[in-house]
C-alpha cells in the first residue's frame, strides 16, 4: 500500500546502523534528520576524537582504521543532504515527538518525525565487585573513550576484567599505546572458548583478530588469566589492587591504580521502551530486547530499530541493519527498493547468529555471580542501595517484579536509569526468589532516559499540565 505522506525520517545515533541508514535514505531522495548525542559521528566502536587530536586512525582503531575512516567519510560526504544534528541528546519520546536537548547551552527543541529509526547502540554491561566505587574504577568502555577520545590511559598501571571480546580489544589497545596493562582477568574458562571455535570459524576474519589480539598481548608479557572470579578492588581513597580467585578457589592480590569492568555489552533500550515498543525475553542476550521483524520493523508502526540498540552483533552488523532498516522504511512508504539488497542483507544478519551464538560460547554470563555478591556489596552508586538491602526487601515484602523493587529499596532511580546497575539488580532479584532471570521482568524506561537540567523538566511538566487544562 502506497502512502501519500510525505516521508519525514528521523534517525537517532550516529553510529555504523545510524549512517548507513542516513546514506540510504538520501540516496532514494529523503532528507532524513540524523540526531546524535556526540560531537562527531561515528558511534562509541568509532569514536571520533575532537578536530585538533593529532593521532592518526591506524594508531587509533587499528585493523578497523579502513572501516572508521570509511564511515566517517560517508557522514562528512552527506551533510547537504541530510539535517545533522550533533551534541543533541534526545531524552523523551511521545506523540510523534521527540525531546531534545541541544549543545553545551543545553537548549531545548522538539523534532517531531512520522518515520523513526531507532540506532541507540550499546554500553557495558556490569556487574558490581566490592570496591567498585573507588576512585580509578572504569567500565570497560569508558577506558576505551579515554583512549580514543582523550588520548590517555585510565592509569599508570591498569587490570582489565570481566569477560567478552571488548576486554581484549581494550587490553591490546592499551598495551600497543604504551600503557601498562598489569594483567587481563577473564571469568571464561578457556575451555569455554575452544568450544566455541567451530561456531566462531564461521567468521573467520573476525576470529583471527581475537585471536591475534590475545597472542599479541601474551607474547608482549601481559598475563591472562582465565576462569577467575572477581573477589574485591582494593583501596581507601582510590583504587590500590585487586583480589581474584582462581579456578580452584585460591586467591591472588595484584597491585594496580586503575580497573576497567566488564561482561561485553548491553543494549540501549530506554528509548525503544518509549516509543511504546513490544518487548521479549532474548536467551541469547540474557536480556529483554524490543522485538523486530527481520527487516528492522518494530511492533509500532513507523518505528525501525537497528544496531546494537536491538540486540548485540557488533559494527559490521550494525551498517547492514541500519541500511535495511531505511530500505524497510521506504518499502514501506511506497518508494521503489531493490529487493534483491533487502533479502541478501537479511541473509547476512541470519548468518552471523552463529558467530554470535559461539562468542556467548566463548565468554558466557557469569551466572553464579549473584551467588557470590555479599550483602555489603553496593549495587545501585546512585541511591547507595546494597545487595543485602535487595534481598531483605523481598524477604520482607515479598517482591518479585523489579519494578517492584525498584519503588521499595530506589535501585535504579538514579543519574544512571539502571544502566549501571539493572543487570545486577534483576540478577540479585532472581536469585534471592529462586526466580529465573527473564521471570522477573524489566525496569521499565522512563523520561528523562538520560540526566536533563531540572529546568527543563520542569518546563515540561507546566506544557503538559497546560495542555491538560485546555483539553
Amino acid at each position: 500500500m502506497t502512502h501519500t505522506a510525505p516521508l519525514q525520517p528521523v534517525i537517532v545515533g550516529a553510529g555504523p546502523a545510524g549512517i548507513r541508514a542516513a546514506q540510504t535514505l538520501a540516496a532514494h531522495g529523503a532528507r532524513p534528520v540524523l540526531i546524535d548525542e556526540a560531537a562527531r559521528g561515528g558511534g562509541q566502536i568509532y569514536r571520533r576524537p575532537p578536530a585538533h587530536f593529532t593521532r592518526s586512525a591506524a594508531t587509533l582503531y587499528g585493523t578497523e582504521a579502513a572501516r572508521a575512516t570509511a564511515l566517517h567519510g560517508t557522514l562528512d560526504a552527506l551533510h547537504a543532504q541530510i539535517d545533522y544534528q550533533n551534541d543533541s541528546l534526545v531524552w523523551n519520546a511521545q506523540g510523534g515527538l521527540l525531546d531534545v536537548l541541544h549543545g553545551p547551552t543545553q537548549a531545548t527543541r522538539t523534532v517531531p518525525y512520522r518515520q523513526l529509526i531507532v540506532a541507540s547502540g550499546a554500553t557495558d554491561r556490569v556487574l558490581p565487585v566490592p570496591g567498585w566505587t573507588l576512585p580509578g574504577v572504569y567500565t570497560l568502555g569508558g577506558a576505551q573513550v579515554a583512549l580514543k577520545f582523550q588520548g590517555c590511559a585510565i592509569g599508570r598501571r591498569v587490570v582489565l576484567m570481566g569477560t567478552g571480546p571488548l576486554l581484549y580489544l581494550v587490553a591490546y589497545q592499551y598495551a600497543k599505546a604504551g600503557a601498562m596493562v598489569a594483567t587481563v582477568l577473564d571469568t571464561a574458562r578457556f575451555s569455554d572458548q575452544l568450544a566455541a571455535v567451530p561456531a566462531m570459524l564461521t567468521q573467520p576474519a573476525v576470529f583471527a583478530k581475537g585471536v591475534y589480539y590475545v597472542a599479541w598481548l601474551r607474547a608482549h608479557g601481559v598475563p591472562v588469566h582465565n576462569g577467575i572470579r572477581p573477589v574485591r578492588v582494593l583501596g581507601e581513597g582510590r583504587v590500590a589492587g585487586v583480589v581474584w580467585a582462581d579456578g580452584a578457589g585460591r586467591e591472588h592480590t595484584l597491585d594496580c591504580d586503575a580497573v576497567g569492568l566488564g561482561y561485553a555489552l548491553r543494549s540501549e533500550t530506554q528509548l525503544a521502551d518509549l516509543l511504546g515498543c513490544r518487548f521479549a525475553w532474548a536467551p541469547l542476550h540474557r536480556a529483554h530486547l524490543p522485538e523486530r521483524d527481520a527487516a528492522g520493523r518494530s511492533s509500532v508502526p513507523g518505528v525501525y530499530l537497528a544496531g546494537d540498540g536491538a540486540g548485540i552483533q557488533g559494527a559490521d552488523a550494525a551498517e547492514w541493519a541500519g541500511e535495511l532498516a531505511a530500505l524497510a522504511l521506504l518499502h514501506d512508504h511506497g518508494v521503489a527498493v531493490d529487493a534483491a539488497r533487502m533479502q541478501a542483507l537479511q541473509g547476512r544478519l541470519a548468518h552471523l547468529m552463529t558467530f554470535r551464538r559461539g562468542l556467548e560460547r566463548a565468554f558466557p554470563f557469569p551466572t553464579d555471580w549473584a551467588a557470590h555478591a555479599p550483602d555489603a556489596l553496593v549495587v545501585c552508586r546512585c541511591e547507595n542501595v546494597t545487595a543485602g538491602e535487595l534481598r531483605a526487601c523481598v524477604r520482607d515484602t515479598g517482591a518479585d517484579e523489579m519494578n517492584r523493587l525498584k519503588a521499595l529499596t530506589r535501585v535504579g532511580m538514579g543519574r544512571c536509569q539502571g544502566r549501571s546497575c539493572g543487570v545486577a539488580a534483576a540478577e540479585i532479584l532472581a536469585q534471592a526468589t529462586g526466580q529465573p532471570v527473564e521471570l522477573v521482568g524489566r525496569l521499565r524506561g522512563q523520561a528523562p532516559i538520560k540526566p536533563v537540567p531540572i529546568h527543563q523538566q520542569a518546563r515540561q511538566v507546566r506544557q503538559s499540565a497546560d495542555a491538560g487544562a485546555s483539553a
